[in-house]
């Protein structure tokens, strides 16, 4: 079945959780203040478009191709991130919610994670090289067989990351929040 091809277009105020969006593929689109929450995204391919005040929480997006794509002021409580399609995946948030989100075992190089708050995601066995944390609340989340290499969390707080667990070579981290790579030990840090 071949998909309807959209190009161009901006979706605005639309609530798409009671009204379904056409499966299709999305190309240079915008949607801004859009429901797409609980919604069945699956399938769908979204190419160089973004979502703007959007609330996309708990949709399944298993197959769901994101090629291009910034988030700016989303709300994304409980994304699968894990069963999209992962190829070509290219993501950037901006000011986003991910709380319970999940991106096991994905490819995020070079992606960009701007003010958001990131509470318990799950990021074990990603590839996060050159990722950049700028300003991010990390509270909970997991990283265990990750790769970080040349990750940027220097501005992030309340991760906690075990060092030896994963692959750092290169990660910048602030000096104030050093702590976060050592909480395993229980130490106190002054």
């Amino acid at each position: 079945m071949d998909l309807e091809f959209i190009s161009d277009q901006e979706y605005i105020n639309r609530d798409f959780s009671k009204d379904q969006l056409p499966k299709g593929e999305y190309d240079n689109c915008t949607f801004i203040n859009c429901n797409f929450s609980k919604t069945h995204l699956s399938g769908v391919q979204f190419i160089d478009s973004s979502f703007e005040q959007c609330d996309l929480s708990l949709s399944k997006i298993k197959d769901t191709a994101f090629k291009e794509i910034s988030f700016k002021s989303c709300k994304l409580l409980g994304i699968r991130f894990d069963e999209c399609n992962p190829f070509l995946l290219a993501l950037s948030f901006n000011d986003c919610i991910l709380n319970f989100s999940n991106f096991y075992k994905l490819r995020l190089k070079n992606s960009t994670f701007k003010g958001c708050k990131i509470h318990e995601v799950e990021f074990s066995k990603s590839d996060l090289t050159n990722v950049i944390f700028d300003n991010c609340e990390l509270n909970a989340s997991k990283f265990e067989n990750t790769i970080l290499e040349k990750t940027d969390f220097r501005t992030s707080i309340n991760f906690d990351i075990d060092p030896e667990l994963n692959r750092m070579k290169k990660a910048k981290f602030s000096q104030s929040e050093l702590s976060g790579l050592l909480n395993k030990y229980d130490l106190e840090i002054e």
